[in-house]
């Protein structure tokens, strides 16, 4: 399902892009994410690049927000600096959205073809992790 921005997407692309631009420094940190929680604050991150394979910036969202008491993101963004605008998450970062928030809304496109698709849209005919877990007894 692909949706039109909403105000509110437009302040989550803001809020990375601010991000983005007043906390990326060098090559250690290059992209910013940004999440609306259900209760709609607001929770940034950026990556920390290592030439050993550092997390994305979506993923040190997700301990960010862990850390804030926010178990439950509506929408997410990522955001290069220098002004490279919307980054679409990379296919380990899909992944793990998907484990963690399969309603996700995901922020991608470029210039005037920015829009909002389903997490499972960018993972069509994907494994779920928790699907696959034995329940505890």
């Amino acid at each position: 399902m692909i949706t039109q921005l909403q105000h509110a997407d437009h302040e989550l692309i803001q809020a990375a892009a601010d991000v983005a631009r007043t906390r990326c420094r060098g090559d250690n940190h290059t992209m910013a994410a940004a999440a609306r929680a259900q209760d709609g604050r607001i929770v940034t991150a950026v990556n920390a690049y290592h030439f050993t394979g550092g997390p994305c910036a979506e993923l040190v969202l997700i301990g960010a927000a862990a850390a804030q008491g926010v178990y439950e993101l509506d929408t997410i963004v990522a955001v290069g600096d220098r002004d490279r605008g919307v980054v679409p998450p990379c296919g380990r970062c899909r992944q793990v959205l998907l484990d963690y928030f399969p309603a996700l809304k995901v922020i991608v496109g470029e210039d005037d073809s920015v829009r909002t698709v389903l997490i499972t849209d960018l993972l069509p005919e994907s494994y779920v992790w928790a699907d696959h877990q034995l329940e505890a007894e």
